[in-house]
Parts: C-alpha cells; sequence; structure tokens
C-alpha cells in the first residue's frame, strides 16, 4: 500500500564528531542526480582543502538503486561504508552525505574510525528535516477545447495541480499522478473518448 512513498531531507544540514584530536565534520544534502553530488564533492573539496579525507555515500533514486560509498584513502570500509549505513538505517534516498576529518595526530584504529564516520553522519541526519515524497507518474492529457470542462473535473477529483499547460487551439497540460492512483486516473481519463493521454 506504502510502496510509493520514500523520504529524503529537505535542505542541507550538518554534523559534528570528535574523537582523540580528529574532528568529523558532516554535510548532508538532499540530491537528485550524480551531477548534484559531484558539485557538492567539488565544493567541499575546494572548502575544506586542508583536510585529510572527504569520505562520502550517497542513494538515488526511489527504488534505491543508485549509490555509492568511498573511503577517500582512509582503510577499506571504515569511511563510505557506516555513511551508507546510516542512510540505509534512515531509510533516506536522493541524499549525499559528506565526512570531512581533520587529523588529530592519534590513530583511531579501524573500528574507531568506522564509529567516527557512522557518528558524524547520524549526526547530520538528526539535525536534517526528513520529509516523505511519493513516487509520482507525469502523463500528459491532449483535447480540444470542448473537452475542458471533463479534463478539470477529473484533475479536481483527484486532487491534481496542473503542471504545464497550454490551452490555445488544441489544449495540452501535464499532470503528476501518485503511482498508486496512476491506473484509476489513466482509465478515467481514457474514457473521455476525445482525450488523448501519453505518459511521460
Amino acid at each position: 500500500m506504502f510502496d510509493d512513498i520514500f523520504h529524503t531531507i529537505k535542505s542541507a544540514s550538518e554534523g559534528l564528531y570528535k574523537e582523540k584530536g580528529s574532528k568529523f565534520l558532516a554535510f548532508a544534502f538532499p540530491v537528485q542526480s550524480l551531477d548534484e553530488v559531484k558539485q557538492h564533492l567539488d565544493r567541499l573539496r575546494k572548502d575544506y582543502f586542508d583536510a585529510r579525507h572527504h569520505c562520502y555515500a550517497y542513494i538515488l533514486g526511489p527504488n534505491k538503486d543508485t549509490w555509492r560509498a568511498n573511503d577517500d584513502g582512509e582503510p577499506s570500509g571504515t569511511g563510505g561504508r557506516p555513511i551508507h549505513g546510516q542512510l540505509l538505517s534512515a531509510d533516506l534516498t536522493d541524499t549525499l552525505i559528506v565526512v570531512v576529518r581533520y587529523f588529530g595526530g592519534i590513530l583511531l584504529g579501524a573500528s574507531g574510525l568506522a564509529n567516527a564516520y557512522k557518528a558524524a553522519a547520524r549526526d547530520a541526519i538528526e539535525h536534517a528535516v526528513i520529509i516523505e515524497k511519493t513516487i509520482d507518474i507525469r502523463y500528459r492529457l491532449h483535447f480540444e477545447y470542448a473537452a475542458m470542462n471533463d479534463v478539470m473535473r477529473i484533475i479536481k477529483d483527484f486532487g491534481l495541480t496542473p503542471r504545464d499547460q497550454d490551452f490555445n487551439l488544441d489544449c495540452r497540460l501535464d499532470v503528476n499522478v501518485r503511482q498508486s492512483e496512476s491506473v484509476r486516473f489513466y482509465d478515467a481519463v481514457a474514457n473521455l473518448r476525445t482525450v488523448r493521454i501519453e505518459v511521460l
């Protein structure tokens, strides 16, 4: 019933963890593409150029099928994986977390490192506002002006907001429909003989 819902963060947030002189600065960002991930990473590497490591993890897509965890030179599995684990624990997607480490002179060991990256990432998540989003399907409706009232009635019945519309000689409008409602919506529109519907 709820398989068309996912969680992400509303806006950027920060976290901090300190251990034996080392500082772990965590930055969480809402992201929707690999380009956005790269932009945030490039900016943080520039802003914190003097830091020893910039470990990160991200998850993209409602089905969480695009993800990566990167240790950035830390021992394998001690940086990116604990950050990724926190994203999974919080059930987040479309989210990037970067943890910038300033070395304090005392080695923490593999388990100490993993714990520090995990704690910093968790702190950033705890400072974030987590929001729920729905998986939507975008439809484009094509119709003649005479069908306008019928089309708008269906849109109103489903509680939808037209996105991109053009009401010249031939009318066109786009609408996002929640996945769980999409078949019902498609059938309702398909019953209007004069309306052509396409999935974008």
